[in-house]
């Protein structure tokens, strides 16, 4: 009995490794990405928001701050390169010499175009299946940031930030961004 369907080739992290490093990849449920490089906006907004979250974990030393490139190992089919991610000091152990393997306590992704549903739908389903506990998704557009806090395995909205507003992180407590001062 011959199947009309064509099966798609499963990707693994053996194949993910042999991508060329001019490019950014994620490999998410075995399926290959490639991710154009961020947009100057993309880019100042990702800096200011890391220069305030390092500067704040650095001086409260919390744990330690990334930003893309670099890897999250989740498993064999799902690595992915948050924009910038919060590993907390009581799970420094999951930092390898080459990527974190397993999950940061934070992720934060700012949107664009180009990864916009996968940042929305497929990487936040995957962040909350392997544990993240807080997800920040970043629009510059609308300038706004909306704070996810994870429950019973899925992401619950807690806040939606405005330019206006100062975010508050729940896993980071004393933390304060002034968003203005992010979206200028």
């Amino acid at each position: 009995m011959a199947t009309s369907a064509i099966e798609k080739k499963k990707y693994t992290y053996e194949d993910y490794l042999k991508t060329p490093e001019d490019k950014r990849y994620e490999l998410i449920e075995g399926e290959l990405f490639m991710t154009p490089s961020p947009i100057t906006n993309h880019q100042r907004i990702s800096g200011r928001i890391e220069f305030e979250l390092r500067k704040f974990v650095s001086e409260n030393a919390l744990g330690e701050v990334f930003d893309a490139p670099y890897d999250v190992y989740l498993d064999n089919e799902n690595v992915v390169q948050p924009d910038i991610l919060f590993v907390s000091k009581d799970r420094l152990s999951v930092i390898g010499d080459k990527n974190i393997q397993g999950f940061p306590d934070l992720v934060i992704e700012i949107l664009s175009e180009s990864t916009a549903y996968r940042d929305l739908i497929q990487k936040k389903k995957l962040y909350a299946k392997y544990g993240v506990r807080e997800y920040w998704i970043v629009v510059p557009e609308e300038k706004t940031v909306d704070v996810y806090i994870l429950k019973d395995s899925s992401f619950l909205l807690h806040k939606t930030y405005s330019k206006d507003d100062k975010l508050e992180s729940l896993i980071l407590s004393g933390l304060k961004i002034d968003l203005n001062s992010i979206f200028k």
